[in-house]
Order: C-alpha cells, then sequence, then structure tokens
C-alpha cells in the first residue's frame, strides 16, 4: 500500500537523501540518489516490512510492503521518527539562526533533518561496527553480518539481525564471519546480549536509564551513547560534544564545545546536524 506522508516544509533532500546512502547497510537497504528513494526492511509487530520512501522538499510518500495489514499505523510512526518528519524548520531557525556559525548553514539547507533510525539495536552494532575505522569499512562490516546472521524476506533484502541471533552464536563466530577484532566482536556480542535481555534502545524510555546501560557495554564509551541518544532516542537535545568532526568544525575542545552550545538549546542535536553536514559536502568538494 502507498501512504503519504506530510511534513512542514521544506524538506532538505539532498542533504537526507546523501546520508542514507553513506550510511545504507549492504543486504539491509538501497538508496536510489537520483529519485531520493530509500528501500529497507523495518520491524513491525507482526513481522520485518519493507518500506519504499520516496523524500520531496514538500513531502514524502511510502510504499509498504507487511507482514499484516495491522502494522500499518506502527510502521507509519516509525517511519515519521526515521526521516524526522515531524519536525518544524521554523522553529528550529528561531533557536539557530541568530548563531553566526549556523546562520548561513540554515541559510543553505533550509529544513535539514535529524535522521533517525528505524531499529535501535541496528543503529548501535553499526556504530560500533563504525568505531576508528572509514565509513566505507563500517558498511563493508555490516554487509557481512546481515549476510551471515539476517533473515531473509524472500527479495533481494533481508532484515538486520535481531539481538537474540548475535547473542546464540557467540563473539568468536562474530569475528570470523565479519572479519573484525576479537575486542570489537565481543562488544557486539555483550551489546546483543543487553538488549536480548531487555535493553530497548527507543525513544519514549528512559533515555538516562538507555545511556547508563549502553555505557556498561564493554567498548561503548560517551561519544556512542550519545550519538545513539541524538540518532536513535530522538533527543534533539543531545550533544556529542567529544566528537571529532564537530569539534574540528568549530576549532574548539570539547569542553568549548560543550560550553558554546548552551546557546542551542534545545535543539543542539539541529546545531550539530547542520556542522556535521557542512563539513561532509566540504569533504566531498575537496575529494
Amino acid at each position: 500500500m502507498r501512504v503519504s506522508l506530510p511534513l512542514a516544509a521544506p524538506y532538505a533532500v539532498g542533504p537526507a537523501i546523501a546520508s542514507l546512502a553513506a550510511h545504507a547497510v549492504p543486504g539491509a537497504e538501497v538508496v536510489d540518489v537520483g529519485s531520493a528513494t530509500v528501500t529497507r526492511t523495518v520491524p513491525a509487530p507482526h513481522g520485518p516490512a519493507v518500506v519504499t520512501a520516496t523524500l520531496g522538499p514538500g513531502g514524502a510518500e511510502a510504499d509498504l510492503d507487511l507482514a499484516d495489514p495491522a502494522d500499518q499505523e506502527d510502521v507509519v510512526a516509525l517511519v515519521r521518527r526515521w526521516l524526522d518528519l515531524d519536525a518544524d524548520p521554523a522553529d528550529v531557525a528561531g533557536h539557530l539562526g541568530s548563531d553566526r556559525r549556523l546562520a548561513p548553514l540554515i541559510d543553505t539547507r533550509p529544513g535539514l533533518r535529524v535522521l533517525g533510525h528505524v531499529d535501535g539495536f541496528e543503529a548501535a552494532v553499526t556504530t560500533v561496527l563504525g568505531q576508528q575505522v572509514s565509513l566505507a569499512a563500517a558498511r563493508t562490516f555490516a554487509g557481512r553480518l546481515v549476510a551471515a546472521f539476517g533473515s531473509p524476506l524472500g527479495g533481494p533484502l533481508a532484515a538486520f539481525p535481531s539481538p537474540e541471533a548475535l547473542a546464540a552464536v557467540g563473539p568468536e563466530r562474530i569475528r570470523r564471519e565479519v572479519g573484525i577484532t576479537g575486542a570489537r566482536s565481543r562488544t557486539l556480542h555483550s551489546l546483543a546480549t543487553e538488549c536480548a535481555a531487555g535493553l530497548v534502545i527507543a525513544p519514549g524510555g528512559d533515555d538516562g536509564e538507555v545511556r547508563r546501560r549502553l555505557l556498561e557495554v564493554p567498548g561503548i564509551g560517551p561519544w556512542t551513547a550519545e550519538y545513539l541518544a541524538l540518532r536513535v532516542l530522538g533527543d534533539r537535545d543531545a550533544l556529542p560534544a567529544g566528537d571529532l568532526v564537530l569539534r574540528r568544525a568549530l576549532g574548539m575542545t570539547a569542553r568549548e564545545v560543550t560550553v558554546a552550545a548552551e546557546a542551542w538549546r534545545p535543539v543542539r542535536a539541529y546545531a550539530v546536524t547542520h556542522l556535521w553536514t557542512a563539513a561532509a559536502y566540504l569533504q566531498a568538494a575537496a575529494s
């Protein structure tokens, strides 16, 4: 079925689809930059759904292939959070537009959104896989993980491995199949074990408790926890102050970033996304 996804215009399609393409997990999602379309598996109450979302500056639409029609409301809500369709660009600009660093970025990319994720566990796993490696390498590792442990859906896509699936296989097999270090595989296995035991990385819960439990996983530090708060928990005031790209963009230390960002409350995540996006575009132009 096809559904319309209204939004408060404008929507910065170019940066959104570029970010989705840069982070797309092989085997679990496909992004067509030319048509501004992303197709991926989405968890749903009655089994994984496949969603094809098409982005436009004034609205979006989605084709839903559901395991059960009763899942439509849940899947649509999940897609809206994923693509940040409920944001109010005017409100964000009102909070950030007076900052001399951010005003030009807002003018250049009005309607820039903070992209979320459809699956908190997947986001956490891919974030761990991306620690201290290139984005391309992280995508390769994630693709191997899906190929080895994902659930085929009868087409070109597979559902991302569940926490239970990764917890059951153990760290050594994860290391062999994915080609990562023993320490990284142990982090993934510990994360899977925590999530299988009840840790839910999703909006609507106790964000502080989620952060605390994430930080108890060996190999997960403050940056990862805050990044997941921004991408998954829906915390629009999240601030990964120690992020290298952010610090370079501002020419500041982490402590200085924290102080400067007080002026961006309560939407620091949008400021961070603008700065990340500008840095990514500058890097692409230079390459």
